[in-house]
């Protein structure tokens, strides 16, 4: 048997043809838009060219266990079946060249495609999107491990341990904003672990708006939050610690009752005033010991928003340690979640991990929508794994097929 002729070709992979099953994901022109606005083009032809390097920031989260070498060969398994049936053969670029690639386009490109991308979703036919006709939007962090390198110590900083230890690796605070009906990320901001998770989460409000519901846990509660959160015109319910002491204003009758809460001394001496909430205490048993919860909300009318109602709905804030799950273990998997060695990229390499899970959970919001179900009744790794096997798939559809593979949205 004779051998097939192969030759070496360079890499002429087209704007489009890598990432054509996340198409209604992550769209080609939101990939080119996030290289015009950030000035990612490169000025001669590349065999990684910038579109190449972004598909493949965000396939590292789809394939989270592999290394580099073998995420860009599962990236483009289809178009190589294609060049290898013409008897070309594109050689995989080295480790070092995939490295240099990622430094030259940056984290920029990829956290304005983030920002580009990212958005609310649900609609009032979602099961639990919504409250009262409210969108109910939740806030939380979280923090992970990098490679401990003098670079990433530096700017992300270590958890403080007893004197004269030191953590074993540095950590990243990652806050976000998530659609509870969906489990979709829709704003997210990265910070050294030194900065708190308040005034992260303040500064993520700069996505609510109007007609939505904002929750929080005890944690991120503060004057603060609550004036920006009205500044905003959202609404919001949100639980407070134990040390937070009320006065009985006015009692409704089911139970609930008006208080004040105060500015904090920065806030008054800015002319800052007392703000209307009202309260709502109940009490859960847990494991036989009961547990009391407090919560404040600026939705005051208790026919349409009873206190039963607004305590149910707060438990659903656990939606976003589901998200978290998705993110830490789901998705990537690995015993520390990023592997990049220097800040850049490391903040480039999170940005494709979020693009990476809002690619899942968009596509699984799709077919629910469709099928008339709640997303979150959805396999988050059963999805994951169709993804992995349909990237290759579809790159090697020709263009007339790909109307029986659309999704009909």
């Amino acid at each position: 048997m004779q051998l097939k002729e192969f030759s070496l070709i360079s890499p002429a992979i087209e704007p489009g043809t890598v990432l054509k099953a996340l198409e209604t994901a992550i769209p080609t022109e939101a990939i080119e838009k996030a290289i015009a606005d950030t000035h990612s083009n490169e000025e001669r032809k590349r065999a990684l060219p910038s579109h190449l390097v972004i598909c493949l920031v965000i396939a590292m989260s789809l394939w989270s266990k592999a290394s580099m070498r073998t995420v860009l060969k599962n990236l483009v398994d289809g178009l190589s079946e294609v060049w290898v049936r013409v008897g070309q053969y594109w050689r995989v670029p080295c480790k070092s060249s995939i490295t240099e690639a990622r430094q030259r386009i940056g984290c920029g490109v990829i956290s304005r495609l983030f920002h580009l991308v990212v958005r609310p979703v649900a609609t009032a036919q979602t099961p639990g999107a919504f409250l009262g006709g409210m969108r109910v939007i939740a806030v939380d962090g979280t923090v992970f491990d990098v490679p401990d390198t003098e670079a990433n110590a530096r700017v992300f900083g270590y958890p403080g341990t007893r004197p004269g230890t030191r953590a074993a690796f540095p950590k990243v605070r990652l806050v976000l904003l998530i659609e509870a009906g969906t489990h979709l990320i829709v704003d997210a901001l990265i910070c050294p672990y030194r900065i708190g998770e308040r005034a992260r989460a303040k500064k993520l409000l700069r996505s609510v708006t109007s007609g939505m519901l904002l929750m929080w846990d005890r944690g991120l509660h503060s004057y603060k939050m609550v004036q920006a959160t009205l500044i905003q015109k959202c609404d919001y319910l949100g639980r407070v610690p134990k040390n937070v002491k009320f006065q009985v204003e006015k009692v409704f009758e089911d139970g609930s009752y008006l208080s004040c809460i105060a500015p904090d001394g920065k806030s008054k001496k800015k002319g800052a005033t007392k703000i209307m909430v009202r309260v709502i205490e109940y009490t859960i048993d847990t494991d036989g010991e009961a547990q009391i919860y407090r919560l404040i909300t600026s939705l005051t009318d208790i026919t349409l928003f009873p206190a039963l109602l607004l305590a149910t709905e707060y438990h659903r804030r656990w939606e976003v340690e589901n998200t978290i799950d998705e993110l830490k273990v789901h998705l990537l998997g690995r015993k520390i979640l990023i592997r990049s060695l220097n800040p850049r990229e490391v903040v480039q390499e999170i940005y494709g991990w979020l693009l990476g899970h809002w690619a899942v959970r968009s596509l699984m919001f799709q077919v629910a929508e469709s099928a008339h179900i709640s997303p979150l009744r959805l396999s988050f790794t059963g999805t994951l794994n169709v993804i992995r096997r349909s990237v290759p798939k579809f790159q090697r559809l020709q263009p007339e097929e790909f109307p029986f593979f659309s999704p009909g949205l």
